[in-house]
């Protein structure tokens, strides 16, 4: 069992839901990546996404695409984010996904990416714009390297998607909040709720929901429905607009705290 599912199994035993924090590997600086990992796992984060930067992140609005630019001004490359989770793994087990696209994976290598990834201590890859049907090679050599496979899904899925898609998923399935960019937004969709059963009639996979989502308010009502909810954009502008202060990681962890506080079971049932 790998430490995804392991940690959704103890989320279930407890009734909590999964909490997973993205931030952007390199940013503000790839030595800040490990505390930042560290305090986020102090504040209760269950699961952490780290963003590999990448020149084109067609899916990812304007809070991620900046903090990409910013990441890799600084010269921060694949390598310095496995090396970054590598230092993460000396001290903490907490469960690590990668997200990427697919470009930065071809031109490492797809199985020595594989490799090195599962060296360092990742747990799983989300490849954004990698589709089921190009998947192949790619969930091969991650099967080889024991790594789970994170595939997303959106309100536009078919049904022949979203089961090819829960087929090859490992660890969860990640299911995009709306259509469009990554980004904070005002509310939760009304229609979420239709969605994630829709993909709980294809799978008994943890299901989760990202894009959007910045309070704790809309992480409950998240919860509410699914397995776990990802916080982005709004974590990542939080970050970029506090580094500089002397208290940024102890900021960072109240914020992380309070995200938390909606996926547990007096909160998630009061909705």
């Amino acid at each position: 069992m790998s430490r995804i599912s392991r940690r959704f199994s103890e989320l279930k035993e407890r009734g909590e839901k999964a909490l997973v924090p993205f931030i952007t590997g390199g940013d503000p600086g790839i030595l800040a990546t490990d505390p930042l990992v560290l305090e986020m796992e102090e504040a209760g984060a269950d699961i952490v996404e780290i963003g590999i930067p990448f020149s084109d992140p067609l899916a990812d609005g304007r809070s991620n695409q900046a903090a990409y630019t910013r990441a890799l001004e600084r010269g921060v490359r694949p390598r310095d984010v496995l090396d970054a989770v590598a230092r993460i793994r000396r001290v903490s087990q907490i469960p690590i996904v990668l997200m990427t696209y697919f470009n930065p994976v071809i031109r490492y290598g797809i199985a020595r990416f594989a490799d090195d990834a599962a060296e360092a201590g990742v747990d799983g890859i989300i490849a954004t714009d990698l589709t089921p049907e190009e998947a192949g090679a790619w969930v091969r050599e991650a099967r080889r390297a024991r790594l789970d496979t994170i595939f997303l899904l959106a309100p536009t899925s078919t049904e022949e998607r979203i089961a090819r898609v829960c087929e090859l998923s490992t660890g969860f399935v990640y299911c995009v909040s709306r259509v469009g960019i990554t980004g904070a937004q005002a509310r939760v969709p009304e229609e979420l709720g239709e969605l994630v059963m829709k993909i709980r009639s294809h799978t008994d996979k943890p299901v989760v929901v990202g894009f959007g989502i910045s309070s704790r308010e809309q992480v409950q009502q998240v919860c509410a429905i699914a397995d776990g909810a990802v916080v982005g954009s709004a974590l990542v502008d939080f970050i970029h607009s506090r580094h500089r202060h002397d208290d940024f990681l102890p900021q960072v962890r109240a914020f992380v705290r309070e995200l938390k506080v909606g996926t547990r079971p007096a909160a998630v049932g009061a909705h």
